[in-house]
């Protein structure tokens, strides 16, 4: 069932993301008087699941959940319709109408995509607000484990900046660090910068960035479960763990990873209970609880925006979300980090989509996919948008359009390029999905 709830959440992102990115070409095409001969969510290959003619327009859905399209008349995109072409342009066909509308008609998908996200992120920003861990509140600094300590990091740090840009939410923090070329921390009272190095990022990209840097805080007990291993030890609210097996204890991680590292064993504590100091036992069972919970602070900052301040705000993060986007592809083609091992297709997506249905998270998740694209569908590639758009643009510079022959052998040549991608996207998920 989880998985199913998953897939369901991704296809219906996913086709949101099609149909309104299809609908920015549709729609002008439509407006400049262009025959759109189909509309299609999915790919048709020999068949299709449902299709409906309504006016010159074919309506249908695909059985390859991979994308979709819109079929413009007198257009050489991947349809290759080379009969078409060969007759003489209509008045109703994309090659007829001038360069300034083709422009227009190749730019209305990513011009979507990118309104879409900044929509999304503002009517977010209007419902919800923008809830973070505030850098500033982490009283304790942070918890590193053996990866973030070969990046530099301490346990405790206070982390101040990195590449001299202030840190105000943690929860950027791992992202902004593999971007990172700097880092700067307060490091028991003193400043510490030091360098981020690429063979470490290479280390937390394939831990896929779990655990290397947290949130730190006390072992202070919060709760003690009734009738558990905790509760028959004496242990009580308000507990500060300082010791386990005559090692310190200075974080709530540090008293975890102890007692998930013990199975049907015993445990030595040392405890602070108001200003006394105890010593009790604990016995850990199989399943590594012993049934204690932590005291909770108080790291959580939500800003309130107004329909007016949305706006704004949702124009910077969905420009922020963009930059980061294109500057990912450092990690990704770096021979040290080695980040196209980790890159994920649609396999890897939806094993990112939580396990009960989460409508912010789709929310959240569509309008970051929806830069994303918006992004892809422009470089300079043939068979993408931003190839069409390449040749457009030489048109209208240099006054006379590229030849059929030179538009055909470039589509060709992307579409081998998209489809090689392709395939190594879901390579990588597939042996992801099947060593790990």
């Amino acid at each position: 069932m989880t998985v199913f709830i998953q897939i369901a959440q991704f296809v219906l992102i996913i086709s949101i993301l099609v149909i309104l990115h299809e609908l920015g070409h549709f729609i002008p095409a439509k407006l400049f008087k262009t025959k759109v001969e189909k509309f299609y969510l999915f790919f048709d290959y020999k068949f299709s699941l449902f299709k409906k003619k309504i006016g010159d327009t074919v309506y249908g859905i695909g059985w390859i959940p991979f994308g979709g399209y819109v079929k413009i008349a007198g257009m050489i995109d991947e349809s290759m319709d080379r009969e078409q072409m060969k007759l003489p342009p209509k008045s109703w066909e994309f090659r007829s109408k001038p360069a300034w509308q083709r422009l227009i008609i190749m730019l209305g998908g990513v011009t979507v995509n990118f309104f879409l996200a900044w929509f999304i992120y503002s009517a977010l920003l209007i419902t919800n607000g923008d809830t973070y861990i505030d850098n500033d509140k982490l009283t304790y600094g942070i918890y590193v484990d053996e990866i973030g300590e070969k990046l530099g990091l301490k346990k405790g740090d206070k982390v101040i900046s990195v590449d001299d840009k202030k840190i105000e939410k943690f929860d950027n923090l791992p992202f902004d660090i593999l971007l990172g070329d700097k880092m700067t921390v307060n490091r028991n009272g003193r400043t510490v910068s030091f360098e981020l190095k690429d063979e470490v990022k290479k280390l937390v990209l394939e831990s896929q960035g779990k655990g290397f840097i947290d949130l730190a805080f006390p072992a202070v007990i919060d709760s003690v479960i009734p009738n558990s291993h905790a509760s028959r030890a004496k242990l009580m609210k308000g507990d500060q763990i300082i010791m386990v097996n005559n090692v310190p204890t200075d974080y709530w991680i540090d008293l975890v990873k102890k007692i998930q590292g013990t199975k049907k064993d015993t445990l030595n504590l040392v405890v602070k209970r108001n200003s006394n100091i105890i010593s009790l036992k604990v016995f850990v069972p199989d399943s590594s609880r012993i049934g204690i919970t932590p005291k909770s602070y108080d790291f959580i900052k939500t800003d309130k925006y107004t329909f007016a301040q949305s706006i704004p705000k949702g124009f910077s993060q969905t420009i922020d979300i963009l930059v980061k986007q294109v500057r990912q592809f450092k990690l990704i083609f770096n021979k040290k980090t080695k980040g196209y091992k980790h890159v994920k297709g649609p396999i890897g997506i939806v094993s990112m989509m939580p396990p009960t249905w989460n409508w912010l998270f789709i929310w959240k998740f569509t309008a970051m996919f929806s830069v994303w694209l918006a992004f892809l569908n422009l470089l300079p590639i043939p068979a993408l948008d931003g190839g069409h758009i390449v040749f457009l643009l030489y048109e209208m510079i240099s006054g006379r359009p590229a030849t059929e022959k030179v538009m055909e052998m470039a589509q060709i040549a992307g579409f081998i390029i998209v489809m090689s991608l392709m395939l190594l996207v879901f390579g990588s998920d597939i042996y992801h999905l099947i060593f790990g």
